[in-house]
């Protein structure tokens, strides 16, 4: 593994350190993400730093520069999300640059790509994911939200669950079924649906943390233009597997923990005498110095992945590997930091009396899901126990 960059990476480095310097908004500096729906300073210094970032060409870091990405290597991409991350910048972009807009390159029609892609590196447009449902999460493929052509249309009928963003997107891409008749994975396609389409209705979901991240949808008789249609009929399962060549090192969430334990550290030494907390440090303190170690070897995990993809590899039990670790030591830390507030971390983060703001709370309860939410730990320890250890399946 080599630490060092090589020259033209150190300059592409200079380039994005240089690019923040002038361009992060003051206001976004040490807020965190569950901190910013409620602020409309902070909307605003939000909506400036997707502008910002856009104009740079950077929304899009792995899409070919033709549909407006920024055409990076893997390597590139992994410079720039360690600089931002080390900035606390926030991430723009959202699923229509991850997740939508590599499928609608590879399967879209022109028509769809000028439509849409040009509307999501600009940050005009924000898009949510339609897949799963209350009965079908982690088993997706048995889906039940139906979807009949009718005419020039699709008539959409059912129910999406944990749909991020849902109450904020303008528009949604979905899987629906398509052909009730066939095998599950086969009956399925993938509709671009305008969330102000008639029938539409979205209830917010709030979660331990009281975030309104989540919601649920309800589409009652909601018409699709069959233009709107990606792929092939019945082949949506397929064409959602779709992706590009960018970095999987989630390197942005290793310096992530990081900075949290390095903001606890500082806020223990900032807090005043009469807090407490320097009393229960005593018995906290290896605990925090553990955390520390770990998120360091968060940091090494990300180096790993990375250097694999540069290879020209693609990880695979290794991913699992790193996600598992990330979510595990989340929770570790959102941990440690309420061993250390004592009876203080059951206030509220809108209490005056609130240390960090409340961050320390709001992690220990927004985290019980990291370890559920995007592959839980069960499913990625068979992945890195059949192909990782080459264990036989049960």
């Amino acid at each position: 593994m080599e630490f060092r960059d090589s020259p033209e990476e150190a300059a592409f480095r200079s380039q994005v350190r240089s690019f923040i310097s002038s361009k992060f908004p003051s206001a976004l500096k040490g807020v965190s993400a569950f901190e910013q729906p409620d602020d409309p300073e902070i909307a605003e210094a939000m909506k400036g730093w997707r502008t910002a970032v856009g104009k740079q060409g950077w929304t899009a870091p792995h899409w070919p520069k033709e549909y407006g990405g920024a055409g990076m290597s893997v390597i590139e991409q992994f410079v720039y999300s360690e600089e931002m991350a080390m900035a606390r910048a926030p991430q723009t972009g959202g699923s229509g640059v991850q997740m939508l807009g590599p499928v609608l390159i590879r399967y879209g029609t022109e028509e769809q790509q000028r439509e849409h892609l040009p509307r999501i590196t600009s940050g005009e447009v924000q898009w949510c994911q339609g897949y799963s449902e209350p009965g079908s999460g982690s088993d997706l493929a048995s889906l039940q939200t139906r979807a009949i052509r009718d005419g020039d249309d699709y008539v959409v009928n059912g129910q999406k669950i944990w749909t991020s963003g849902a109450h904020r997107a303008d528009w949604m891409f979905l899987l629906a079924r398509t052909d009730p008749n066939a095998p599950k994975h086969r009956g399925i396609s993938m509709l671009l649906m305008d969330m102000k389409s008639p029938g539409i209705s979205v209830q917010p979901l709030i979660t331990l943390a009281g975030d309104h991240v989540f919601n649920q949808e309800f589409f009652d008789n909601v018409r699709v233009p069959a233009k709107n249609i990606v792929g092939e009929e019945n082949r949506g399962w397929y064409v959602g597997a779709a992706l590009l060549d960018f970095e999987r090192s989630n390197i942005a969430g290793a310096i992530g923990h990081g900075h949290f334990v390095d903001d606890i550290v500082t806020m223990v030494k900032s807090a005043p005498a009469g807090a407490g907390l320097a009393h229960r440090l005593k018995r906290v303190r290896n605990e925090l110095a553990d955390r520390a170690v770990e998120a360091q070897i968060a940091r090494l995990i990300s180096y790993r992945l990375i250097s694999i993809q540069k290879r020209g590899g693609v990880p695979n039990y290794e991913a699992s590997m790193s996600k598992n670790y990330g979510a595990e030591l989340g929770q570790r830390i959102a941990s440690t930091g309420m061993h250390l507030l004592g009876m203080i971390g059951a206030v509220h983060h809108d209490s005056p009396m609130a240390i960090m703001k409340g961050r320390i709370t709001h992690a220990y309860m927004s985290s019980v899901a990291s370890t559920i939410a995007a592959g839980t730990s069960e499913v990625n320890r068979n992945v890195i126990a059949t192909r990782g250890l080459g264990l036989p399946r049960s």
